[in-house]
């Protein structure tokens, strides 16, 4: 899989020495080198800016690696210069539940929009039967499985496959995102137990596929009248085509209602509420993909809705900046930069050139024991490194006119 990544460095407004480095600031991937992503467009994440409550993140909503083409779908990702509010304190909602609306439901680490599962139409228009957008919409998706809406938001539905690997079943995966109620999004594996014991094993959705022929109930039960009545389970209508095909089944898999847990894991050892995507045992999503039906938590209502994530910052704030030096080789025919370093949960590596171009890459530690290797594209790879042991990496890069160079880098 590979990992292309284009990044953009802002100055921060204020200078900050000693920054806390709690999961909601340092997760995200800032874009630090000024290269762009689809159509010239900036990419990543721009900016993370933090009060003492509050996260903003400042993106394009334009992902670093390469997207696109989308089959029968004319619309086009554009720069929405999204500022997104993210608690620093989510709190579990005591009320009635809020729904993930459509449009943005939180965000990935890139910066890139996350949607629900819906594709914003209804059988007959009637407001009942929810079309599956991965089910209707599944065509236009491209090879990372995301696509662009009428307003040209890049967005994913479902498991970004080209933001971190999805098939590590040996780790925990990583934050891959955050929910606009704060709490983070991981990928599909996590601890066996919620209170990290038990191992690494796939998190498993609590939902299934309604046994039904006929579409004349909801999952709750709920008796319709004949002129809200689904149509037929069919070839062109089979189970799953609808939202309500699924039915939630407490304990049927590790995730409540909405699709998350109470747990320990890697970032908060002391256990927060998570989220995780799922999928079944050959990588394949499954329903509700990534958020359930509702939010756990209390939502930022600024970033949902009609015209959202364009808030205005009306309180003192810091940026943050990852505190991490980047290191930088001279090649004859062009230069090579590493950032961050140390690292964490991803390295960027970077090749300009008007010579030639980076084929291959390799990372091993310092028993020679390959931990990554890639023929590559493009001028720059962004490879996720969280679930790799701590200590000292060497780089190997390859370029199209047969430089090998190495770089050093360390693994927080």
């Amino acid at each position: 899989m590979k990992y292309l990544a284009v990044l953009l460095f802002l100055m921060p407004s204020i200078p900050v020495a000693a920054q806390p480095a709690a999961p909601a600031l340092s997760s995200w991937i800032q874009n630090t080198t000024g290269a762009t992503g689809y159509n010239g467009l900036p990419s990543n994440v721009q900016r993370v800016q933090y009060s003492d409550s509050s996260v903003y993140v400042s993106c394009s909503c334009i992902p670093s690696y390469s997207i696109g083409p989308w089959h029968g779908n004319p619309n086009i990702p554009v720069d929405q210069h999204f500022i997104f509010r993210i608690t620093r304190f989510p709190v579990a909602n005591a009320g009635p539940p809020t729904a993930t609306p459509l449009g943005h439901v939180g965000v990935w680490t890139n910066g890139v929009s996350l949607f629900n599962a819906k594709d914003a139409q209804t059988y007959n228009n009637d407001g009942v039967w929810d079309r599956n957008a991965i089910v209707v919409e599944g065509a236009s998706f491209d090879d990372c499985l995301g696509h662009p809406d009428q307003s040209g938001e890049y967005h994913h539905h479902l498991n970004p496959v080209c933001l971190y690997d999805s098939h590590d079943s040996l780790h925990h995966s990583p934050i891959i995102g955050y929910a606009f109620d704060g709490y983070p999004l991981y990928g599909a594996f996590g601890y066996g137990n919620s209170d990290g014991t038990g191992g690494i094993r796939r998190m498993r959705s609590s939902y299934r596929l309604r046994n039904i022929t006929e579409r004349t109930t909801l999952p709750d039960g709920t008796i319709l009248n004949s002129a809200n009545y689904g149509p037929p389970v069919s070839a062109q209508y089979p189970l799953g085509y609808f939202i309500e095909d699924y039915e939630y089944v407490p304990g049927l898999g590790d995730l409540d209602s909405n699709n998350g847990r109470f747990c320990v894991t890697p970032e908060y050892p002391d256990g927060s509420y998570a989220y995780f995507v799922t999928t079944d045992s050959t990588g394949t999503a499954t329903y509700p993909y990534t958020l359930g039906p509702h939010y756990h938590g209390v939502v930022t209502t600024q970033d949902i809705g009609p015209g959202s994530g364009h808030i205005t910052i009306s309180e003192p704030v810091l940026t943050y900046v990852p505190s991490s030096n980047g290191v930088t080789l001279t090649l004859d025919s062009g230069t090579a930069t590493l950032y961050p370093n140390p690292a964490k949960n991803w390295v960027e590596i970077n090749y300009f050139s008007t010579r030639d171009y980076l084929t291959h890459l390799t990372i091993t530690n310092d028993l020679g024991e390959r931990r990554f290797s890639e023929n590559v594209t493009g001028p720059t790879q962004l490879v996720p490194i969280a679930n790799f042991p701590a200590g000292p990496y060497i780089i190997s890069l390859t370029t199209s006119s047969g430089q090998t160079k190495v770089m050093r880098m360390t693994k927080e």
